[in-house]
């Protein structure tokens, strides 16, 4: 196997790793329903405390999955991957 293949493989791992919680799916999902949105809508959505929500949405950041913007006293947060609403589709059975 190619050394530049091998890192696409590895990317996809992590890639899969970051979305392998099922607060994160769900964080995620919202995301892409509803677009842009702060941690007090997530912690709401999935039923987790604030501060859960945060280390999360880290572990999503680190990954690539997201990002966040400030907006005024909060950050708004929306997915970033273009291959995430593709592999969520799949994984839910859902139109993409």
């Amino acid at each position: 196997m190619e050394r530049e293949e091998y890192g696409r493989i590895e990317q996809a791992a992590e890639l899969l790793k970051a979305l392998g919680h099922p607060v994160r799916l769900c964080i995620v999902k919202k995301l892409l329903a509803g677009g842009c949105c702060n941690v007090a809508s997530m912690e709401r959505c999935v039923d987790v405390t604030q501060s859960s929500v945060s280390q999360h949405l880290a572990r999503l950041r680190a990954a690539g999955v997201v990002q966040g913007r400030r907006q005024g006293n909060e950050v708004c947060y929306e997915v970033t991957d273009p291959k995430v609403r593709a592999i969520l589709s799949v994984l839910l059975q859902e139109e993409p």
